[in-house]
């Protein structure tokens, strides 16, 4: 088991706890919508617009893993509402606030409560390679063949 520590950002509500796994079974553990004091009523995003939703946490991660940033799959689907940039990764050096790029996909404006389950945060393992420049590459029996050539779709 991998410990990632949490500190609350200035003016946080407390009361919503900390990221936590919903099922014993579960990969990602739920984050949820942070709003400072004076902006608890939350945001509502319209179709096809994105914004910046606080968690109001930092965290450290051991070095050697990330955390990825995932759509709530409930909201992908009732309400388009996804993570643009997903799977968003925070790299074990970062200690920056926690906030979650969140757009609005879907055909109507939607809400963003305080206290709200946004997105799930999943911790990975991290391999870094060696990059290395060569004259040619091993042949393969795909080639170059890109898009489609391996079959239908």
């Amino acid at each position: 088991m991998v410990l990632i520590t949490f500190v609350w950002e200035d003016g946080a509500d407390r009361s919503h706890g900390l990221p936590a796994y919903a099922t014993d079974g579960a990969a990602g553990a739920d984050l949820r919508a942070n709003f400072p004091e004076g902006q608890r009523d939350g945001v509502t995003i319209q179709p096809g617009q994105r914004c910046l939703v606080p968690t109001g946490l930092r965290m450290a991660i051991p070095e050697g893993y990330e955390v990825q940033l995932r759509p709530r799959s409930g909201l992908a689907l009732k309400h388009g509402i996804t993570l643009p940039n997903s799977p968003g990764t925070i790299d074990s050096d970062y200690r920056g606030p926690l906030g979650v790029i969140v757009m609005n996909a879907g055909d109507e404006a939607f809400h963003i409560e305080h206290g709200m389950r946004i997105a799930q945060m999943i911790v990975a393992p991290v391999v870094q390679a060696r990059f290395d420049l060569a004259e040619t590459l091993d042949d393969t029996a795909r080639g170059a063949g890109g898009f489609g050539s391996t079959g239908r779709g």
